[in-house]
């Protein structure tokens, strides 16, 4: 519903009409940073949110900040031994929501009032939709507003990309990691479909927290876009932390379990022995039947299922895919069939472009085949005047990037001679925030490869550093890339306490063209995770 402040619209039955200089549709980084370049110079702006929650957009209320809040509670409850008995964990996952809960409101509206106690901002709540190439119809509560507008700009950001399995969108306990990070009661079991870096952060947070977490790759390969090594390294420490994997498994049902939980129907490809059962013949929730897969012949896929129904998700009625004959199969390909029965599923399946109930089609403004807004490298649609930033245009799915998005676009109206495009973007890092942070930039050595480039592997124990070691956090391992001939740093991958802060510094030499014998011979602080640097780089 509308807002009433000052510079909010308290909507008529009159559905009245506004014209303006500019209309933001979508509160994210990019938009309300926007917005407030655009009022300081004089200009007036709407900006249309569809939800009072999603003041300041996805990283404050849903995404970045809220999951690492959550994170850092997680990690506190594991030094303390918080996660070692039910009532200690019950009682640590509900301070931890409760200051997640916190933060985020107080950020939303801080965010709110950054933009609508501006004179020249109105801010509007509702679901906006082009009704023409400059018109915008939203939806509010009290009824339409109508928005004319002679610069428009979409940030409406991404949404959950939900698989098409039967019962995921009606079966209660089953989560997007919105929801999930908004529960009352913490899941003593969760199985996590989908083993990208957005459901490892959650796999890691949760084990944190003492959930027995189950983790289901569709692929044989865990982290098939990143080194072996560091791939091995990541897997090597969730584990550790209890994790398990059951690999080249495509959930093909789920639905209640009779306990109040849920019940996922998997198929796992590779498997050549299994009990004849399946499933599906089952009713939900009924026998205590579980069968250890370690003990079929696939190799590529591992778990450590048991029979305490309190500990990881129960997996039972094991069934081999028939042959032709009807006979069990067990030549490849095989295919076996898990009831696991759960508390709780997160789906982690990725994240698509927002643009539902836009209504693109009316503004002329295009589509890619991925279903992101098409923009070019000044991120102007296909209409004229109407630009898209953020995770909408289908760019990297980062804060920053949305951030930069609004650079690019603020070049072209603050009269620059050469505007910033995005092919004037370097480098652009990312961190996974696991127990042991992993951050990269640029390229990997699977990369460097596949491109023909001559180069030299760069390598450092974690274990190596003092810091490390001071902080008792002495896991991981560090890796470069370089140019054999030029020592031009073509990317490093980071799996160390601390590594979302130093990565920033790779980045920097990389932008600067700067040789990595720079960061080999640069003087720094002592003792810090920075320093190693001068290590890995010698």
């Amino acid at each position: 519903m509308s807002i009433s402040t000052p510079n909010a619209i308290s909507t008529p039955s009159t559905s009245p009409t506004i014209t303006t200089d500019a209309l933001i549709i979508g509160f994210g980084k990019g938009g309300k940073t926007l917005a407030a370049k655009l009022s300081a110079a004089g200009r007036k702006v709407v900006v249309a949110e569809a939800s009072a929650d999603m003041y300041g957009g996805t990283c404050i209320n849903i995404g970045c900040l809220p999951s690492k809040s959550l994170i850092l509670s997680a990690e506190q409850a594991r030094r303390d031994g918080a996660n070692s008995t039910p009532e200690t964990r019950e009682a640590a996952f509900e301070a931890a929501i409760k200051e997640k809960r916190r933060v985020t409101s107080m950020l939303r509206d801080k965010n709110y009032h950054k933009l609508a106690d501006q004179d020249n901002i109105t801010v509007i709540t509702g679901r906006a939709h082009f009704t023409g190439p400059h018109s915008v119809e939203i939806a509010t509560a009290e009824g339409p507003v109508a928005v004319t507008a002679s610069k428009i700009f979409i940030n409406t950001g991404a949404t959950p990309r939900i698989p098409d399995i039967p019962g995921i969108h009606t079966t209660p306990g089953v989560y997007t990691s919105t929801g999930l990070m908004d529960l009352d009661d913490m899941p003593q079991r969760l199985v996590i479909i989908g083993s990208g870096f957005i459901g490892l952060e959650f796999a890691s947070m949760f084990a944190d927290f003492g959930t027995a977490v189950t983790v289901l790759q569709h692929n044989a390969e865990f982290l098939p876009r990143e080194d072996a090594d560091v791939a091995a390294a990541i897997r090597a420490q969730l584990e550790a932390q209890g994790v398990k994997f059951l690999f080249n498994a495509d959930t093909k049902a789920i639905a209640p379990a009779a306990d109040g939980g849920v019940r996922l129907s998997v198929a796992v490809k590779g498997m050549t022995r299994g009990a004849s059962q399946a499933c599906d013949s089952t009713p939900a929730g009924t026998g205590n039947a579980h069968t250890d897969i370690t003990g079929a012949t696939d190799t590529t896929t591992t778990t450590s299922p048991t029979s305490n129904p309190t500990d990881h998700a129960t997996m039972s009625h094991v069934q081999t895919k028939p042959s032709d004959d009807g006979e069990p199969r067990f030549a490849e390909p095989a295919e076996a069939r898990f009831c696991l029965t759960t508390d709780a599923v997160l789906v982690a399946t990725g994240r698509t472009p927002n643009v539902e109930g836009l209504h693109l089609e009316a503004a002329g403004v295009e589509l890619t085949e991925r279903g992101a807004v098409k923009v070019d490298d000044l991120l102007r649609t296909t209409a004229a005047d109407i630009w898209a930033l953020g995770d909408v245009n289908g760019g990297p799915q980062h804060t920053y990037i949305s951030l930069d998005d609004y650079r690019v676009v603020w070049s072209q109206l603050n009269g620059s001679d050469r505007p910033y495009t995005v092919k004037d973007r370097k480098h652009v890092p990312s961190s996974t925030f696991l127990a042991t942070p992993y951050s990269r930039v640029g390229l990997n050595e699977r990369e460097a490869k596949a491109a023909g480039l001559d180069y030299v592997v760069k390598r450092l124990p974690v274990a190596a550093v003092p810091k490390a070691q001071v902080m008792r956090r002495p896991d991981g391992l560090m890796k470069a890339i370089v140019e054999r001939n030029t020592g031009r740093i073509l990317g490093a991958m980071l799996f160390s306490v601390e590594s979302h802060e130093v990565i920033n510094i790779v980045k920097l030499a990389m932008d600067l063209d700067a040789p990595a014998s720079t960061l080999r011979d640069m003087v720094f602080t002592h003792p810090t995770i920075a320093e190693a640097l001068n290590d890995l780089f010698a």
